[in-house]
């Protein structure tokens, strides 16, 4: 069973990748480009029935494999990919969970580092980790000089699903991640002096990121409804400005701005952002990213994870 993340360094990951979100299913190919860009060479989407996949962390997400297996078989075809065997996966933002640890003081011994690890990830993830498929990976250190871990969890039994599905199509998954995660690489390829900032939209909410040297700084996953988001969004950014105030690192600020998804209209989502922040963002698009799409009838926001997860492969 593969993790659901493993190491990115020195990474051998197939260019092909999969999305899966409630509502659409994605595959798409890349292919390397002059100057750290990258191409779509094959691509597709589909627009699902929300009762063939519904997310969530502590439930069943898949109600009829065989009926998805049969539309990701067409989704595959209409894109050439059906003999593709390796895939990288970007799972439903609802079916996962994201921390970002911080080691308040520093362990004396290994075994008190995995107790207080532990700890903080069962009362983050609210469910016994016996249960869960987590994977753990040491970031940098904050301004202070603490230690701090980025640890995903999905249930095991909803990751055999997904595993399921794609092994009933004679398909390998080498790499499984949440949604975020594969979009918030597009901010990290290319380097940037400052913060960079995921909003990533969906039907339930927002999820966002905040990167920093190509590591999550803040990772938030809220729930609420669509008249919410506004005052949710204004909060995040007030606990990151704030944050940034103590820093005091000479940080340049927030530099880059990414929105994705449903459930965000755009341009007000932006004013907020620049407002909260003093900042004079504008939302990047695929060619900011370096991606090369083959045409405006490809939408960018259905294949920004999986593509995303492709890049791993350069």
């Amino acid at each position: 069973m593969p993790n659901l993340i493993s190491r990115i360094i020195h990474p051998w990951y197939p260019a092909t990748a999969l999305g899966l979100e409630k509502g659409i299913a994605s595959v798409v190919h890349l292919e390397k480009g002059r100057g750290g860009t990258c191409t779509v060479r094959r691509a597709a989407s589909f627009e699902l029935a929300e009762s063939i996949i519904r997310p969530g962390f502590d439930e069943r997400n898949i109600e009829n494999p065989r009926q998805l297996a049969s539309i990701l078989s067409e989704v595959a075809t209409s894109a050439g990919l059906l003999r593709q065997k390796r895939w990288s996966l970007s799972l439903p933002e609802a079916t996962t969970k994201t921390l970002v640890l911080t080691m308040e003081t520093q362990p004396q011994s290994a075994s008190e580092l995995q107790e207080v690890l532990t700890w903080k990830m069962e009362r983050g993830f609210g469910a016994p980790l016996a249960e869960l498929s987590i994977s753990r990976h040491h970031l940098e250190k904050d301004s202070q000089g603490r230690d701090r871990y980025l640890a995903i969890a999905t249930r095991r039994e909803v990751l055999n699903e997904y595993e399921n599905l794609l092994q009933s199509l004679g398909w390998r998954a080498g790499l499984i991640l949440p949604r975020h995660i594969g979009e918030s690489r597009w901010l990290v390829r290319n380097g940037s002096s400052g913060d960079s900032l995921l909003l990533s939209g969906s039907n339930n909410g927002f999820t966002a990121v905040i990167m920093r040297d190509k590591h999550p700084l803040i990772v938030r996953t809220v729930t609420c409804h669509e008249d919410e988001c506004e005052d949710e969004l204004y909060r995040l950014l007030l606990f990151y400005r704030d944050r940034r105030s103590t820093d005091g690192d000479g940080r340049t600020g927030l530099a880059r701005l990414m929105i994705v998804g449903k459930g965000l209209a755009r341009v007000r989502t932006q004013e907020i952002v620049n407002e909260t922040i003093g900042e004079h963002l504008r939302p990047l698009n695929p060619t900011d990213l370096g991606l090369m799409l083959p045409g405006r009838e490809l939408d960018f926001d259905a294949i920004a994870a999986p593509a995303g997860l492709a890049t791993l492969s350069f």
